[in-house]
């Protein structure tokens, strides 16, 4: 059977050989004939004449078919998801992801890494029932059998906000915060406002951010050549009560502190409740200085000023990654970032 010169075109011309004549990545000219929301309408356009151009017939659904997408992402989060002090950062991170991953028209699945209940891995299920397409993983300790589980399988995958804890992660594409660089921040602001002995609020735990940003506020006080004190430094949970109550406690030494920098913002409003009961002044006879940029800090009065993780950059970064490697099964650690924060002044620091 003969075959005409078109026909012939028709089935030799592929997404790489259009991709070479538009100057873009192939992932770009899949995404652009599935209509992505990802490209731009103009680049669309010159990518479908393009391939009109040369008789390029795309077939979505055969493509579907062929790679048996379900069209859906787990998000594995930290069991202190269910705490309110935790929630109240991870739930804006959670709601990034979500929308940069509806923007692709991809669901998503929001799981723990194990079953509470029966502890089955909650992740080896979502893989091997292929109920999902990828991972963005949001948890300093998953489990090592789990970690290798993944890397088995070849499922592409993201991990952002938590280092993690218990498994090298150099060959991961990743996103953390520079927490050493936003403890720095926070307490430079209080040192260049004046404040000479600052009181640390930092959560007692493993996490490596906490260390970081308690590193941080070590480099701050040692360039402004002030001593470091460890009395100074308190740990407890990540709670409004924590501040409160540590402040409370220290009430007859408040006369020498003149600075507190809280490593979380929950933490930071309960030290100012208490500094505020006992009729003292925000910022006038204590500064105060949150981390995490939260919605709460902006409506308690004095309004808190805070370090900014810059969580709608992880979710954009993530997602954009992710989609790029189901795009094109492109696994390589070609992102590998450490994101800078911000200081928000406002009106307690």
């Amino acid at each position: 059977m003969c075959m005409n010169e078109n026909e012939s075109e028709k089935q030799t011309v592929t997404i790489k050989d259009i991709a070479r004549i538009a100057g873009v990545s192939h992932s770009t000219v899949s995404r652009s004939l599935n209509d992505s929301p990802l490209i731009s309408e103009k680049t669309k356009k010159r990518i479908k004449k393009i391939a009109a151009e040369l008789n390029f017939a795309f077939n979505a659904s055969a493509q579907s078919l062929s790679t048996r997408r379900t069209g859906t992402i787990g998000i594995i989060y930290p069991e202190l998801f269910d705490t309110f002090g935790n929630s109240l950062y991870l739930g804006l991170l959670v709601q990034g992801l979500r929308h940069g991953l509806e923007k692709a028209s991809l669901d998503s699945i929001g799981s723990f890494p194990r079953n509470h209940y029966t502890a089955e891995s909650n992740i080896r299920k979502l893989i091997s029932r292929k109920k999902i397409d990828g991972l963005l993983v949001i948890h300093p300790e998953i489990p090592v059998d789990d970690w290798e589980y993944i890397r088995a399988s070849g499922i592409p995958f993201v991990v952002l906000h938590f280092k993690p804890r218990s498994f090298d992660y150099s060959w991961m594409n990743y996103l953390f915060t520079d927490h050493v660089q936003g403890g720095y921040m926070a307490t430079k602001a209080l040192i260049d406002g004046g404040s000479r002995s600052i009181l640390c609020l930092r959560e007692d735990s493993d996490e490596i951010q906490f260390k970081e940003r308690t590193e941080g506020y070590k480099l701050a006080l040692e360039e402004a050549d002030i001593a470091y004190n460890s009395d100074l430094v308190v740990g407890g949970d990540c709670s409004f009560d924590f501040g409160f109550h540590t402040v409370m406690d220290r009430k007859d030494q408040l006369t020498s502190i003149d600075g507190i920098f809280a490593e979380a913002d929950l933490v930071a409003l309960g030290a100012i409740e208490a500094l505020r009961e006992l009729q003292l002044d925000v910022p006038g006879d204590i500064r105060v200085i949150g981390y995490d940029d939260t919605e709460l800090g902006r409506y308690f009065r004095p309004k808190l000023t805070t370090v900014h993780q810059p969580r709608e950059e992880h979710a954009r970064l993530a997602c954009e990654r992710l989609i790029e490697m189901l795009d094109a099964r492109d696994m390589n650690p070609s992102m590998q970032k450490v994101l800078k924060p911000l200081m928000i002044y406002r009106e307690s620091g």
